[in-house]
């Protein structure tokens, strides 16, 4: 799990200034953090422009392996007849690890995702009878689409009955399994996929998109279905990513905003931890800069169509 950077303490008690107006964004505290223990033996830092950093002990460098690159080659062609693919439709598409179980019906490929994805990192951890039941799991949908396995070997899968009827006993069953289109199958565009967002202050961008592995799937998902018009990712006070969405629906003349992700390490973040442990969400009034951003584009689209429908000053 990504962590925040901890604080160094001061020493001096100081006190907590009174405000002097009030903020559109509720102020709130948070405990302390404690630093994170040392990591023994070699290691190398990982970090990006989000403000994280995690000591991660080194390991030989990673090849694909005959399974990934099979299915990421079978991934790529069955895509390729998905019409309108809900996951985005303009290809390069990395194959992420996320569980996907390809199948064919009557109407052509269908993504079902299994109840769990396991990236390649993880499998290192992974108890062989917990993975089996992922593949049991998989087996059972299948078996209702019985189009699907002839449909994979004619597309090169040729291992495909070994790999989804075998138990899975020992790690290198679970490698195949981590590698194969039963697991490394949902395709993602790179910022989907690995991207990491970064707004403007003005917003008018809500193309912007953030990737799986940087920010929470509950997060991410809502790029799948908001309104194009509505911007999810903005900036808070401190220039740091934020994800936000209304609360109440387009039309109701309201413009206030619940705070739905906040960057580690944020003001904005402590507050959003503080509002969640008392059971409320995090509120921001619709005259904050986050909402500017976020309703930009739909108030430029609602005056432009106000506009159109103003009667002309011309004389008759």
């Amino acid at each position: 799990m990504a962590r925040s950077k901890p604080r160094a303490a001061s020493g001096k008690a100081t006190r907590a200034r009174k405000p002097t107006r009030a903020k559109a964004v509720r102020r709130a505290t948070a405990k302390p953090k404690t630093p994170a223990a040392k990591a023994a033996g070699a290691s190398h830092i990982q970090r990006e422009d989000i403000p994280w950093q995690i000591s991660i002990p080194d390991h030989e460098p990673r090849t694909d392996s005959d399974a990934y690159k099979i299915a990421r080659k079978v991934m790529n062609d069955v895509v390729k007849e998905v019409k309108d693919f809900f996951l985005g439709t303009q290809p390069p598409y990395q194959d992420h690890h996320g569980g996907g179980l390809w199948v064919k019906d009557d109407d052509g490929w269908l993504l079902i995702k299994n109840l769990a994805g396991m990236e390649w990192s993880q499998q290192f951890c992974a108890d062989p009878a917990k993975v089996d039941k992922l593949r049991q799991f998989a087996q059972r949908i299948y078996r209702r689409f019985p189009d699907s396995i002839p449909a994979l070997k004619q597309l090169g899968f040729q291992d495909v009955d070994n790999v989804l009827s075998q138990p899975i006993k020992t790690p290198d069953q679970v490698s195949r399994w981590c590698d194969s289109i039963f697991n490394a199958s949902v395709a993602l565009a790179q910022p989907r996929h690995t991207g990491v967002v970064k707004p403007t202050s003005k917003g008018g961008t809500p193309q912007l998109e953030g990737g799986v592995h940087h920010y929470p799937t509950p997060i991410t998902d809502i790029q799948l279905f908001k309104r194009d018009d509505f911007q999810l990712w903005v900036l808070d006070d401190q220039k740091q990513p934020a994800a936000v969405v209304p609360v109440d629906h387009r039309g109701s003349g309201e413009s206030d905003l619940r705070v739905a992700y906040a960057t580690p390490g944020t003001d904005l973040q402590k507050k959003l931890v503080d509002a969640q442990k008392k059971g409320q969400y995090l509120r921001v009034g619709g005259a904050h800069a986050m909402a500017r951003q976020a309703f930009a584009a739909q108030n430029a689209a609602d005056a432009a169509a106000k506009s159109a429908l103003r009667p002309s000053s011309a004389a008759e």
